[in-house]
């Protein structure tokens, strides 16, 4: 070995240093617990061979490192990450150190990888005293997940060459500086340097898009856009060119296309049959993935539509493997649209009678804006025989339903009358008529006929989180909920809009969505589990007070700059609150004590408005949560060391202070049923203004037959709208198991009048 030789950077070779590696690993590895220096040192050594690069010394030692994170040694994870922190910045800096922040904006600045306005904002004395609250040994508290995601997605680079700019540090203080960028100097530096730490030391996740692009000449930071397609030539190109542009914006879409007439419905005047809904939707998915988003994420979208949909049964198997191209259309996902009334047929055991919205005039809007009028129109179109229409039993549609949930993961539920009745914005004039990309976004939209078009309103939704793991006492929140509430806030102001009806959208309504990431660890802090309802007023009065300090930060904002715009058009302008509204079922399962002055809120609220539409949203955060090395939003964990993949490969995460809370935790294949953690979303739904990314999970190894019942499945369903709970994501199922499946008779069970909604 010591005859080996290293090829230097520039080109030079001489022996390999053993001492040194071991003196790198040797500062990496200080003060972690059950690491061994001399096993790195091996797991590297048998790999070195003679005129290897420097560079790839060092990735073969931090492969090394990682590959030896387990359960019984989770620190190796910050050894790795460390020996990686050590790497990319002798890439970024050629050296250890990083440079002072004024030389590296403007380095950056030049060459044309930092926005401008950040030399144009601040003086060179001003970045001074920014480079004093700038802690990089904060680097040093990553995760190998952390630190890996952060070179794959987030860091300033040059994704075609590999070329890295800037370490995490940096990042954090840059958005800190662009986003109080305005606000008066003299106290502009408090804000940014209180907001820095926060996210530094992970009490405040970032999403994707904040985290990518601020500090940039990017300037599109909302991660969710909210698209409505009307039934019309001119508003479906509007759509698909509107998609384009925000999805090579790094934006995830949600599509809804229920308005689009059913195949076979008359156009023209009886001039044509209708081609159907199909050929619409490949053209979205065109749309959708004929962009990359720079290295960061893939082009996604859900398309929405109503379970009453006359084509309803074709566009359910959409995502199915089986049939042929010109029938799927796999690279969507679907969201379902279903109410009260759908559910009431399932349970009576009743038909539901599927319908062109093009055939039925007013049926589609009161689907959304009024439970009672739907219902009566509904009854009055089946009751004409003059109408096109078509019978299923409400039972195999709904099992259609669930067995392509079931099969593909990736058919998700949107109960639109909670996302109505239980909403912050008044239905007869701002209704929500669907949700985003990962459902946990509800705000109004409206169809553009053209793509300058000044009365349609495309939604945006910009997001954050709290890490739920790093507070010690909910009254931490309060300061957490006006930092983001403003530097969130002032992000609409600061960043671009491409497209008239978003930017007018987004400045009437002002509309963001915080939410939490570690909810798992918070559990597992207090010793309370999902599945036995003792997490249940735990969850209760932490959620109370995130939806509390988040709307009291908005109202003093709203003292400050004025409410916004379209705040009329929110049930806040006429005194009601998310409190006034939630589900009363949830009383059975938890103790309904509030714990803050909601009235004199209220009052507030009345007085001075609010500076934003909504608050609150519970996105899944399944890769900004690993940079806090967190678990991801109120999700179980699966294992105590998760797999991620990522472009870079497999990474592994651990759990938080495993070795501390491991018999705390309850991985999600420990949990039983869906139960306990349905009973936790609707839970959180009380307080959360808009939705919530929650998924349903299955093991079929627990069932008698080794397969998911579609009893089961139904139940939850019915379960989760009893809840009040507004939107299902994913349909998890334990691998090696197949629960697709049709189970009629099982399903019959669930709709003889026992289930109670």
């Amino acid at each position: 070995m010591q005859q080996l030789s290293v090829t230097k950077r520039d080109g030079r070779q001489e022996p390999i240093d053993l001492e040194k590696i071991h003196r790198v690993i040797t500062w990496a590895a200080e003060d972690l617990e059950n690491v061994s220096v001399s096993q790195v040192e091996l797991k590297s050594h048998i790999q070195f061979y003679d005129g290897i690069k420097t560079e790839d010394i060092h990735e073969t030692i931090i492969k090394s490192a990682a590959d030896l994170i387990s359960e019984e040694s989770p620190d190796y994870q910050y050894l790795a990450a460390r020996l990686a922190i050590f790497h990319l910045r002798k890439k970024a800096y050629g050296q250890f150190e990083p440079p002072k922040l004024f030389d590296q904006v403007s380095k950056m600045v030049a060459a044309g990888k930092y926005d401008a306005h950040l030399l144009e904002d601040y003086s060179e004395e001003e970045f001074a005293t920014m480079d004093n609250f700038i802690d990089h040994w904060r680097d040093m508290n990553f995760s190998y997940a952390a630190v890996k995601q952060l070179e794959g997605k987030y860091l300033v680079q040059n994704r075609v060459t590999g070329e890295i700019y800037e370490s995490a540090q940096f990042l954090y203080i840059l958005v800190a500086a662009c986003l109080f960028a305005k606000y008066p100097k003299e106290t502009r530096l408090d804000y940014i340097q209180r907001f820095y730490d926060a996210v530094s030391q992970f009490k405040i996740s970032l999403p994707t898009p904040i985290m990518s692009g601020v500090r940039t000449p990017t300037r599109q930071f909302s991660s969710c856009v909210l698209i409505e397609c009307d039934d019309s030539l001119d508003s479906i190109n509007a759509t698909a060119s509107s998609v384009v542009r925000y999805v090579s914006q790094r934006a995830g879409i949600g599509i809804n296309a229920g308005r689009i007439r059913a195949l076979g419905s008359e156009i023209r005047g009886g001039e044509a049959f209708h081609t159907g809904c199909i050929p619409f939707y490949k053209y979205f998915q065109t749309a959708v993935k004929c962009c990359s988003q720079g290295g960061v994420r893939g082009g996604a979208a859900t398309v929405f539509y109503p379970i009453w949909h006359g084509e309803v049964e074709s566009l359910l198997v959409l995502k199915n493997n089986r049939g042929v191209e010109e029938n799927r259309v796999r690279h969507m996902d679907y969201g379902v649209q279903i109410n009260k009334l759908m559910y009431q047929r399932l349970i009576k055991g009743e038909n539901i009678s599927l319908f062109s919205p093009s055939d039925v005039p007013g049926l589609y809007d009161a689907f959304f804006a009024d439970q009672a009028e739907f219902e009566r129109l509904y009854a009055q179109y089946e009751a004409d025989s003059s109408i096109r229409r078509r019978s299923i039993k409400a039972v195999e549609l709904f099992s259609l339903l669930m067995q392509e949930r079931a099969s593909t993961g990736r058919i998700y539920i949107q109960n639109v009358d909670h996302c109505n009745t239980h909403s912050p914005f008044d239905a007869k004039v701002a209704p929500i008529r669907q949700s985003n990309l990962c459902m946990e976004i509800a705000l109004p939209t409206k169809p553009l006929n053209n793509v300058d078009d000044a009365n349609g309103e495309i939604a945006l939704c910009t997001l954050s989180a709290f890490n739920l793991g790093a507070i010690e006492n909910l009254d931490e929140l309060e300061e957490m909920a006006e930092l983001t509430v403003r530097a969130l806030d002032s992000l609409l102001d600061y960043q671009d809009y491409p497209l008239a009806a978003a930017r007018r959208a987004t400045m009437n309504r002002r509309t963001l969505g915080v939410g939490v990431i570690n909810y798992a660890y918070y559990l597992a802090k207090h010793g309370v589990r999902y599945s036995d309802g003792s997490a249940n007023n735990l969850t209760h009065q932490a959620f109370e007070a995130i939806q509390y300090y988040l709307l009291k930060a908005s109202v003093a904002l709203a003292k400050e700059y004025g409410a916004c715009p379209a705040f009329n058009e929110t049930t806040y302008a006429q005194g009601i609150l998310p409190i006034d509204t939630y589900k009363k079922d949830l009383d059975a399962i938890c103790d309904n004590t509030l714990h803050y002055d909601w009235e004199t809120l209220r009052t507030e609220i009345q007085t001075h408005g609010l500076r934003n539409s909504t608050l609150t949203a519970l996105m899944p955060s399944e890769t900004s949560s690993q940079i806090s090395n967190a678990t991801n939003g109120i999700e179980p964990p699966r294992g105590y060391v998760s797999v991620k993949a990522s472009k870079d490969g497999i990474l592994k995460q651990v759990v938080p202070e495993l070795n501390r809370y491991k018999d705390n935790y309850q991985l999600l294949w420990s949990l039983g049923s869906n139960e306990g953690y349905l009973q936790l979303v609707g839970i959180m739904q009380k307080f959360v203004d808009q939705s919530i990314s929650a998924n349903t999970a299955y093991d079929p190894s627990i069932f008698e037959t080794g397969k998911v019942p579609m009893k089961a499945m139904l139940k939850d369903l019915l379960t989760a709208y009893k809840l009040g709970v507004k939107t299902l994501y994913y349909h998890n199922t334990r691998d090696g198991a197949d629960d697709a499946q049709n189970d009629l008779a099982a399903a019959d069970d669930c709709a003889g009048g026992a289930c109670k909604i």
